[in-house]
């Protein structure tokens, strides 16, 4: 009892000492500096709350309102310029219908000054999106992969959890994990190096497999399901790391070899083709159709490396693929990408309704990711025509994009803020094509993107929470790895 009294009573004095807005109020014109960005955009009505800090100098204490259309409000008082809302009252405004946006009005006390800038929009979109998202989480510089780690968090809530931890493989790289369809019971991660291997989840069991022929100039890198589950397209790459000589650009990669192939889980077979694995050209980040009709790549003629860097450059291809036989077509498919000018195409990947194809062009090079011009374009596979996606791309690194499994959101890696750090940005797309402006991961601490020294690196979305964790990845570790083989 005595401690249930000094905790109320404690309560109470913090609630008291809380600073409000009195009647001595100026109004500003401009919205308020806010970091994540959340002002004016499209949210999920299932979205964790969107917690953010106050970006203003002096700023002592803050007032937040939240206001829907049918009178439903939150109120957030807090001393210093942390935003934080409370679970229960986020889901219960965003889970009502909105035939409007809520209007956000945000009062701080700056310099013991009381200020209520010009209110911003939250649009709750009527479609949700994927409960869970996947990450790496790895130093910016790349070239640097100790302590990596892939995560699983629940865009819902703040739950997050470890699938893979350096700590438990032996320090050893991993590649980003890849659902099926985004379903959380097929799915596939690697970890590279001795005793490593592609891990194929299967609800929950993991069975280590070895994607590698002696025919093959390496084991598999990027990958992605065909839609029956069945079937993998990858590619075989030999990367470079190499360091620019050219103020102001730190580090290129780029692949000497690389090659697609497709892979039947049932037989253990590898299928080939050359129009896929020519040594007069580098194939690389294969993807199926959602029908599995085709295999997307990105292909460039040789070009003698590094020197010819430049010259690199990446065009949109795809070839036809019979799931009921296993075949690779006869003829490759060159896609036309009107008005895209002298640019490197990389990670086609085509949302679940087979509508839009997402990617990234970058001026050369298959990198992205160390490309401050990469951007975002948006194919329109019905049509043919590229949707220009007005403030969705920034200045910087804009790449490594994944669909949500109803086609109308997709989330991206972005450098946007300081050019060094990769964080998540998700956007909503209608079935226009038209984009809202991207939103950043929300945390439950809007300082931790502030305090954080890893980059959010291939963000994946999934229906669900994933059934392993590290310590089934270190146990399947030591498994014998089921070989494959190219098949005759």
């Amino acid at each position: 009892m005595k401690k249930y009294c000094l905790y109320l009573i404690t309560l109470i004095l913090l609630t008291a000492c809380t600073q409000k807005p009195d009647g001595n109020v100026v109004m500003a014109s401009r919205q308020p500096e806010i970091y994540p960005d959340y002002t004016d955009v499209t949210i999920p009505q299932n979205i964790a709350p969107m917690n953010f800090l106050v970006r203003e100098e002096g700023c002592e204490a803050v007032q937040v309102e939240v206001n829907s259309d049918d009178g439903s409000q939150i109120v957030v008082n807090a001393n210093g310029n942390e935003v934080v809302f409370a679970m229960d009252e986020w889901k219960s405004l965003l889970q009502k219908p909105h035939k409007k946006p809520l209007t956000v009005t945000l009062t701080a006390r700056i310099n013991g000054q009381w200020t209520q800038f010009r209110p911003f929009c939250w649009t709750v979109a009527p479609e949700k999106i994927d409960p869970v998202l996947t990450y790496r989480l790895i130093e910016p510089d790349y070239e640097v992969w100790s302590n990596v780690e892939l995560w699983q968090r629940n865009v819902e809530n703040f739950d997050e959890s470890t699938l893979s931890s350096y700590k438990e493989v032996g320090d050893r790289c991993m590649n980003c994990h890849t659902f099926s369809n985004q379903d959380p019971q097929l799915s596939m991660l690697y970890v590279r190096g001795e005793g490593g291997g592609a891990f194929l989840n299967e609800k929950g069991k993991l069975t280590k497999l070895n994607i590698k022929d002696d025919g093959m100039v390496s084991g598999s890198v990027y990958f992605g399901f065909s839609p029956s589950g069945r079937y993998i397209t990858f590619s075989s790459n030999i990367i470079i790391p190499a360091f620019h000589t050219i103020p102001g650009k730190r580090l290129e990669v780029f692949d000497s070899k690389s090659d697609v192939y497709v892979a039947d889980l049932q037989t253990h077979t590898i299928i080939s083709s050359p129009l896929t694995s020519d040594s007069l050209a580098f194939e690389t980040f294969p993807t199926f159709s959602p029908d599995g009709r085709y295999v997307y790549f990105c292909s460039a003629p040789h070009v003698d490396l590094p020197g010819g860097i430049k010259q690199l450059q990446y065009r949109l291809c795809r070839i036809a693929f019979d799931e009921k036989s296993g075949t690779l077509g006869e003829t490759v498919d060159t896609l036309r990408l009107a008005n895209q000018g002298n640019v490197s195409v990389s990670h086609p990947r085509i949302s679940p309704d087979g509508r839009w194809l997402l990617y990234t062009v970058s001026d050369y090079g298959t990198f992205p990711i160390w490309h401050p011009e990469a951007d975002l374009r948006l194919l329109d596979l019905k049509t043919g025509e590229i949707v220009e996606m007005k403030g969705v791309n920034s200045q910087k690194s804009d790449t490594y994009h994944s669909w949500s499994s109803n086609s109308r959101w997709f989330v991206f890696a972005s450098k946007r803020d300081d050019g060094l750090y990769g964080k998540p940005y998700f956007c909503h797309v209608d079935a226009s094509g038209h984009v809202s402006k991207p939103f950043c991961l929300p945390q439950k601490s809007p300082s931790r993107y502030d305090n954080m020294l890893k980059s959010f690196n291939a963000p994946e979305l999934g229906k669900g929470a994933l059934p392993f964790n590290a310590a089934d990845v270190a146990r399947a570790m030591k498994q014998q790895a089921t070989p494959f083989h190219l098949h005759p």
